[in-house]
Order: structure tokens, then sequence, then C-alpha cells
């Protein structure tokens, strides 16, 4: 017993000297490993007589498990210095300014779009979208486009392989195809805006492959071109917040519009600035014009009793105009540098009243 007492004690005073858990694991193993001390003592009890492999085995078992409890109490306590002092050397100091993280910015065509749905939302028009890719019929022939107009070559519009119901398709030229599907699908009255990507075989600095436009169209019984160019005028000054901005209409010739005016804004070259507003000179931006009776019948809308008019303006070039942009094929570019520099804030709210608030 007097072993017994000193081997305890000596296991005891190990286990309680393990300063990490490392060095109480080896510990462990040399008391209660297969080869160790207390293991060794257990093997010696086959070679006892059974009275003394009783009283024995019942001793072993309880330093076995006076060990074992000290083992674990040990661990115990190492694990949680162990956890305070990773809290210790992780605590984060909370008096630190924090890191100023990147933020987004809204693409200036985002932004357009956004204040130009704003703008005629305010006037009653609702916003409607179509497929970019398109059928011939849509495209072109419904909106009264002659075989032989040069729109309609190769050079000029993106052809995709097959047909669609014996039709040629490609990428739309415009939105007038949502126009015309509007027409199809509805009866009048109708007061739409139609945003969206459009595609034509062209690139340079002011034009590009894809691009955006945002077409409007008006159909009811008494619309005339009197409310046309009142709806224009009313946007031209909202967009580019300028309250007296001098707009004309020039006689112009679409297929799809009778009779039909190209929109002129006024501006100033001088000195080699250009300024939009007051002065000697004029800007053309938009199309415009009275819907086509052609175009209304082949919608199924008797053009006796119905009439109306439509425009289309390219949201690049009135962004070009307005935020001081040089070169369209920028816009496409991914220069997050050129972002952050024409790009706005998520809460920039765009108005029809006073513009663009910030």
């Amino acid at each position: 017993m007097t072993d017994l007492d000193e081997l305890k004690a000596d296991l005891l005073a190990r286990v309680g000297a393990a300063e990490n858990l490392r060095a109480l694991d080896d510990v462990r193993v040399a008391a209660l490993g297969k080869k160790g001390a207390i293991s060794d003592l257990m093997k010696g009890l086959g070679g006892m007589d059974p009275d003394a492999r009783k009283a024995a085995g019942a001793t072993f078992n309880r330093l076995k498990t006076e060990i074992a409890e000290a083992v674990e109490a040990r661990r115990d306590t190492l694990e949680d210095a162990d956890l305070n002092a990773r809290l210790a050397a992780e605590r984060i100091d909370v008096t630190l300014p924090t890191r100023e993280e990147a933020r987004g910015s809204l693409h200036p065509v985002s932004q357009t779009i956004d204040e130009v749905v704003a703008i005629f939302g305010e006037m009653g028009f609702t916003v409607a979208e179509g497929p970019d890719i398109e059928s011939d019929w849509y495209n072109f022939t419904a909106l009264n486009i002659p075989p032989e107009h040069p729109a309609r070559q190769e050079q000029d519009t993106f052809y995709l392989p097959g047909e669609a119901d014996g039709q040629p398709i490609l990428l739309r030229a415009h939105t007038s195809p949502v126009q015309i599907r509007t027409m199809l699908a509805r009866k009048p009255p109708i007061r739409i805006i139609c945003p969206g990507r459009t595609y034509r075989c062209d690139y340079d600095a002011t034009h590009s492959p894809m691009f955006h436009q945002v077409e409007g169209l008006v159909i009811d019984e008494t619309t005339h071109m009197g409310h046309l160019k009142g709806c224009l005028i009313d946007f031209c000054r909202a967009y580019f917040g300028i309250d007296d901005l001098p707009v004309r209409f020039r006689p112009s010739y679409f297929p799809f519009t009778e009779p039909s005016a190209e929109v002129d804004i006024g501006c100033t070259r001088k000195s080699g600035e250009f300024r939009i507003g007051h002065g000697d000179d004029w800007l053309e931006i938009l199309g415009s014009g009275m819907v086509n009776p052609a175009v209304l019948e082949n919608c199924g809308i008797d053009s006796t009793r119905y009439q109306g008019f439509a425009f289309g303006v390219g949201l690049e070039r009135i962004a070009m105009l307005k935020y001081g942009i040089p070169d369209l094929r920028t816009f496409y570019e991914s220069d997050l540098r050129w972002l952050r520099h024409y790009g706005f804030a998520a809460l920039d709210v765009p108005s029809m009243v006073g513009g663009l608030t910030r």
C-alpha cells in the first residue's frame, strides 16, 4: 500500500504540474496508457490468489479512477486558461476607426433610365417591356418600314439564323416593337414608355453596337400634335434641369409617324465650349411624330377613331450631354475609375420637379 500511495502521490503531482495540454497528455499516457504505470499493476493480478486479486483489483481501479478524474480536472483548467489567453490576445479594440468599405455606384445608363422613368411617370406613363430578339414583322413591317429601306440591310441590322413564323429574326434595332406588341395586346387608351437595349451595326465615339433607347407612345381619341410638343418640351426641361430651355420641332420623315418632327434643344458652341441652354445654335436629340394610320391598322386599331403620338431618344446620348461624357464607347469598357467618376450613389433620387436630387 505504501508503494501505491507513493505512486498515486507522484502521478497526482505530475498531473498538477502539467503546464499545457500536451504535457498533460504525456502524463495521462504514462499513467493510464497500455504501457502505463497503472496498466503494469493490472498485469500482475493474474499471479494472485482470488481473494488477493479481488482486493487488489478494486484498489487499482480506484487509483485509475482518481488519476483519470485528476487529468480531466486539470484539462478543464488548462483549456480555460488557454481560452482566456486567446481572448486576451485577440481582443478587438473598439476605439479604432472602422475600415472604409468600397461603395458601389449606379452606372450612368441606369441612372438615366431611372430619371426618364420618373419624369414620364409623373406625366402618367407606364413602363412596357419586350424581348431583345424580334421578328422582321415586329421590327420593320408592322412599323410601315418598306422592304427597300436601308435599315433593313445587313450592314445596319444584326440578323440571326432561322425564322419565326416565316419571318427573319434579328436583334431589335429600336424599342418600337414593344409599342407594336402593346397595341396588339391592349385596347386604347395607351400611354407607355419603352426603355431598353437596342442593337445596330455601328461603332464610333457617338455610336455603339448595343445602346439604350426609350420610346413613348400615346394612343387615344383626342391626342394631337400640341400634346406631343407639350410632353416633349416638359421632358427636355425637366431632364436637363433648365426651366426655360429652348426647344424647337423641325419637320422630318419617319415611316411610322406622319407628320414627323425632330426635336432640337438650344445650345452654344462659342470659344470651343459646348453648353446646353440659351445660345445661337441648336442640337437635335430625339425624333417624334403622330403615329402613322398604317401602323394603327397593322395593329388592329381603327385609325378613323384613334390617333396618337410616338417619340424615341437615345439614353446614352442625353446622358453624355447632361453629364459631360465625351465618348460613348467608355460606357461599356468596364473601367472602375470611369464609373467612380461618373457613377451615382444609390440614394440619388430622380424627380421631374427640380431634376436630380441628391
